[in-house]
């Protein structure tokens, strides 16, 4: 790091929200005729890239007066980064939130939501048709806002103020380098960050090949509902925000692609990411043929992989929930 190089102080911990580093990956892919380049969104100061929608949802709100520290109530739905994000800006406003969140939560982010004094409210049966819990936890949702005073629920699924916040996460990208950005991985579930990634890219005219990065047992794009392991990664109800049409190219990841292409990050590059990431690592592998040389990749890192210690980095789990299918890793000398 350069020595020379001042950070100057900014005014509480939200303005950190953005300007999350780009970092080139060199070992990723050997042998790959492109430039890759991996968008780190665990920098925001609560470790994902929901950060960015949960400033954009809230603050909007407490700047027109419609949220008011100690009167109102903010209520959403989410098992994970959303909360966290929602938490942070909820504790520094003084704002009360109560989050819906479900028996798949993992018990690092419950701690972490408690350690926030965040209300929780538990949804523990799955839908009977999908066997996903995000249509009852948005139900529940629902029930606490007619039962609440002066509640308000941001509702990430269908709010345009998600995929707005994602234009200046596009236009960081696209400024560090010099709008040359050839192809965009970005994986999906509300799809708040690919579309506004795709409204800044055409806005400006670039001419990024757009690569949504959804998974096997998703909804989102043609898909048939089934179970998936890898929270925060896919839908198992279509949200209000898709729009079908705004990515140029779909790819569906299984849940082992997102382990073996963690674990490849890990290996690889040292970047210990989350599941999401895994997959849009997974998903150039599989396009790797179809990029010209020379042609620059960004993929987009939402969050980072401490959260998946007991999952994705979990030897015992991995084999527990994929068994022999383990031997893939070897075809590319990522180790168990």
């Amino acid at each position: 790091m350069d020595s020379g190089t001042v950070n100057r102080p900014v005014k509480g911990v939200l303005a950190t929200i953005g300007n999350t580093p780009l970092v080139e990956l060199t070992s990723l892919i050997p042998g790959f005729g492109g430039r890759v380049y991996g968008k780190l969104e665990f920098f925001n100061p609560g470790g994902s890239v929901k950060d960015r929608s949960a400033a954009s949802m809230i603050l909007s709100k407490i700047r027109s007066g419609e949220l008011e520290p100690g009167r109102s109530v903010v209520v959403e739905s989410s098992s994970g980064n959303l909360a966290i994000g929602l938490a942070q800006i909820c504790r520094y406003y003084g704002l009360r939130l109560i989050c819906v969140v479900d028996a798949k939560t993992t018990e690092q982010n419950l701690a972490i939501l408690r350690a926030y004094q965040v209300g929780l409210s538990m949804v523990s049966e799955p839908d009977a048709e999908t066997g996903e819990f995000l249509s009852v936890r948005k139900q529940r949702v629902q029930e606490l806002m007619a039962e609440i005073p002066h509640a308000y629920s941001p509702n990430q699924y269908s709010n345009p103020l998600n995929p707005a916040a994602h234009e200046r996460t596009m236009a960081e990208i696209a400024h560090a380098l010099d709008g040359k950005v050839d192809y965009l991985f970005c994986s999906t579930s509300t799809t708040g960050t690919l579309n506004g990634c795709a409204a800044y890219a055409r806005a400006q005219g670039l001419s990024t090949t757009l690569v949504a990065v959804d998974a096997v047992g998703s909804v989102l794009y043609g898909l048939p509902a089934a179970p998936r392991l890898i929270p925060g990664h896919g839908a198992s109800v279509p949200p209000a925000l898709l729009d079908p049409a705004v990515p140029d190219r779909v790819v569906h990841v299984s849940d082992l692609d997102c382990v073996v292409g963690c674990r490849m990050l890990v290996q690889r590059e040292a970047i210990l990411a989350g599941g999401s990431s895994g997959a849009t690592v997974s998903a150039l592998r599989r396009l790797r043929s179809e990029v010209p040389d020379g042609a620059t990749c960004v993929l987009i890192f939402p969050d980072r992989g401490d959260r998946y210690l007991d999952t994705i980095y979990s030897d015992g789990w991995v084999i527990t929930h994929f068994g022999e299918a383990t031997h893939l890793w070897k075809d590319d000398d990522v180790e168990v």
